[in-house]
């Protein structure tokens, strides 16, 4: 059912689930946060309209507390929600963490003079806060259409963070929907949580929830069906309303879902593809080796033959003169020898040739995913702190799609030992770096086995903030300092194991 033009009258506030959207469809904005002091009493944000919205204008009232932040939020002077495009149904108020986490803290009611509230509560004591146009309440995900931001005054208390960085659905995600003819409800027997319901639907079916995410979203379906069901039979407003809600819940967790799903699956593509590369490589090179062992075997065959001849001629010319035998013997021996002796050397220098080219090899594979230098330890893969999440651990969506593409790569070449090493900067304590660098470190190990590595070819260490690369003084040096490398060592590459 395509969204259509509506005043919003009621919403709640709401938790919401957070799930990882696919990359290639979301955006990355920045926002300033601030920290609020628990026990500090109230202080008031300033929330100023975007190009969106430029007349649109609002303050909230904040006061952290031990068991979590309340917010009170006015706004006034907004434009109606499809007036911002035809898939936009309501408005929704976010807390944006300085890691970039967003909160859905509920649905902003907006009368039809422009004004609206809401009282809200967030867990957080240091947040942003946005609000935004969606097409229905329950998304887990801003989307791109910001309308209000917040901003400090000058006598807004607690600790200022600039710059942080989020990310924002994009639009495409639901411009395949809409309300094209423009249509005007009729909000005096229909509930606009039934449009909502109705838009939430649509949009976990273009984004695929049928085929990835088959059983909630049959959920979704048999809800929408109850609350047309309702509606159809008018039962009472709160009745529709408990159902559209259900409804719209549900079609998120569907939408939300897929996209996870659909991310695990390209991951897995990529992975398979590289290992598939990776495996043709190998068969190339064993082939060419097989070539070069069979012209060694000719030459050997060839150095036999003429020791052969050798010693006939050495057996004819016993039968001349004594003297003549024993010349003839030792030319023969000396010419042997010479000639076994230039096979093993060229046998050896095709070996170390071998591990060379393969070395070198494995180096630019290595390369074509994450940074990789040759150093007398073996290659070595460097991670940087933008594949985890500050002062994280858990590793982002892209840094999984190197270590599978990595893992691919590994897997082609058997006998190699991968040692993991996470390193830090020097802020924070030493028993906290340490703790971080080996609990990422073991993140990364823990990945790769379950991307099919061998157990006993991991390990990992932390290291903390021993062994810096760079200054500690400047961002750019410690954000140096703060990495996971992998060392690639074993025989093949000419490295020998500890």
């Amino acid at each position: 059912m395509a969204a259509i033009s509506i005043c919003l009258f009621a919403g709640t506030a709401q938790a919401q689930t957070k799930r990882e959207v696919p990359p290639a469809n979301v955006i990355s904005k920045s926002i300033k946060a601030v920290g609020y002091e628990v026990g500090g009493g109230s202080t008031k944000m300033l929330f100023v309209g975007t190009s969106a919205a430029p007349n649109a204008s609002g303050e909230a009232k904040v006061e952290a507390k031990t068991a979590g932040t309340n917010i009170e939020l006015k706004i006034k002077a907004m434009p109606q929600p499809t007036a911002l495009g035809a898939e936009f149904l309501t408005y929704v108020l976010w807390t944006i963490t300085p890691d970039g986490s967003p909160t859905n803290l509920g649905e902003v009611p907006i009368e039809k003079n422009g004004e609206g509230k809401l009282e809200a509560s967030a867990q957080s004591q240091t947040f942003a806060m946005i609000i935004t146009a969606e097409p229905y309440s329950a998304v887990s995900l801003p989307s791109e259409i910001v309308v209000l931001e917040n901003d400090t005054r000058k006598n807004t208390k607690g600790k200022i963070y600039p710059n942080n960085s989020y990310k924002l659905m994009k639009r495409s995600e639901y411009s395949k929907l809409g309300n094209p003819l423009a249509l005007t409800p009729d909000l005096k027997n229909v509930p606009l949580d039934m449009y909502e319901a109705r838009n939430a639907v649509d949009i976990a079916k273009s984004q695929g929830a049928e085929k990835y995410a088959p059983d909630v979203f049959s959920k979704a379906n048999g809800s929408l069906q109850m609350a047309e069901n309702s509606l159809a039979s008018k039962a009472d407003k709160s009745k529709v309303i408990t159902d559209a809600r259900q409804t719209i819940q549900f079609a998120e967790d569907a939408r939300a879902l897929s996209a996870e799903r659909q991310e695990a699956e390209r991951i897995q593509k990529e992975r398979d593809a590289a290992a598939a590369a990776a495996a043709t490589e190998a068969k190339q090179r064993a082939e060419a080796q097989a070539e070069a062992e069979a012209r060694r075997q000719q030459e050997l065959t060839a150095a036999k033959e003429a020791q052969m001849k050798a010693e006939s001629a050495t057996k004819e010319a016993q039968m001349k003169a004594d003297a003549q035998r024993a010349q003839a013997e030792s030319e023969a021996k000396e010419a042997a020898a010479r000639a076994k002796a230039q096979a093993a050397r060229e046998e050896a220098e095709k070996a170390q040739a071998a591990t060379i080219a393969l070395r070198a090899q494995l180096l630019q594979q290595l390369n074509s995913v994450l940074q990789t230098t040759d150093s007398p330890r073996g290659l070595v893969v460097n991670m940087a702190d933008v594949l985890f999440d500050f002062g994280k651990y858990n590793l982002q969506p892209d840094a999984q799609i190197k270590l599978a593409k990595l893992s691919g790569i590994i897997q082609a070449h058997p006998g190699l030992h991968l040692a993991i090493e996470g390193h830090t900067d020097n802020i924070g304590g030493d028993e906290m770096n340490m703790k971080l660098s080996q609990q990422r470190a073991d993140a990364v190990r823990d990945f790769l086995a379950r991307q099919g590595l061998p157990a006993d070819a991991l390990t990992s260490t932390g290291v903390g903030k021993a062994e810096p690369v760079a200054d500690n003084s400047t961002a750019e040096g410690r954000q140096k300092n703060r990495r996971v490398e992998i060392i690639v060592s074993g025989e093949a590459i000419g490295v020998k194991l500890g």
